[in-house]
């Protein structure tokens, strides 16, 4: 979709991954805890969210918390989860004002049954939005998410449900946990790391990638469109031979 930004005509991505990295580094420049750092990510991600329905895409994936995050300290993991419960509750005002509807993706086993609860609650509230489609990864792991989609693709098979010739690539993706939604357009990651960490292995086969040195709570309107701008310059191909 082209819009104008800034004076600019831009074709806007439908779908932007972005892997929310520089939390800690954020903090630990500023000698303060590194759970500050992640409270002032949590405000940079609404601001982001704000962000992306002004610049007209459609759909938002965010790596909030990964299945190889648990390693961290008993202390940060504590505050992060933390963190979840009240920013959970407080995007359900939050979303339905904005028109919003938010998706939970990730293995729920594992978290704090609270937790699920108000990753339940908040889907339910927001449901029926019809604009910005939010998506938060948490316990997520791209590796656990395509062993789950095979063990219920085994699962079906076992019960008549599926046979062998019917599994193909269309197939496979609605046993993902981003069933219906498309592949994202163009992943971001901050902070100056360039690997995609285990985040939506599948779903990146054909995005355009884009890694910025700014730390995660830094992120803002400007660096977006940076975003798109460089979204802008590159020649999608998806395995022709142009």
């Amino acid at each position: 979709m082209k819009r104008e930004i800034n004076g600019e005509l831009l074709n806007v991505p439908e779908h932007v991954a972005v892997i929310m990295d520089g939390n800690g580094r954020w903090a630990k420049k500023r000698f303060l805890p590194r759970n500050y750092g992640h409270a002032e990510g949590a405000k940079a991600l609404e601001a982001i969210c704000e962000n992306c329905d002004k610049l007209g895409i459609k759909h938002l994936t965010v790596y909030a918390f990964s299945t190889e995050n648990w390693k961290r300290s008993v202390e940060e993991v504590t505050g992060i989860m933390n963190l979840f419960r009240k920013y959970l509750v407080d995007s359900i005002e939050r979303s339905n004002n904005a028109n919003m509807k938010v998706n939970l993706i990730g293995k729920r086993e594992g978290l704090p049954e609270d937790i699920v609860q108000k990753m339940n609650d908040l889907e339910r509230a927001t449901a029926n939005n019809t604009g910005l489609q939010f998506h938060i990864a948490i316990n997520y792991g791209g590796r656990d998410e395509i062993v789950r989609a095979t063990k219920k693709i085994l699962n079906d098979a076992a019960d008549g449900k599926v046979k062998a010739g019917d599994i193909d690539e269309k197939l496979f993706a609605d046993y993902l946990d981003t069933k219906g939604v498309p592949d994202p357009d163009l992943l971001i990651r901050t902070s100056g790391e360039e690997r995609t960490s285990n985040f939506l292995p599948w779903q990146l086969a054909y995005s355009e990638f884009y890694f910025t040195d700014t730390l995660w709570p830094d992120f803002d309107m400007d660096c977006l469109v940076e975003a798109v701008r460089y979204y802008n310059k590159r020649e999608r191909r998806f395995g022709d031979a142009k």
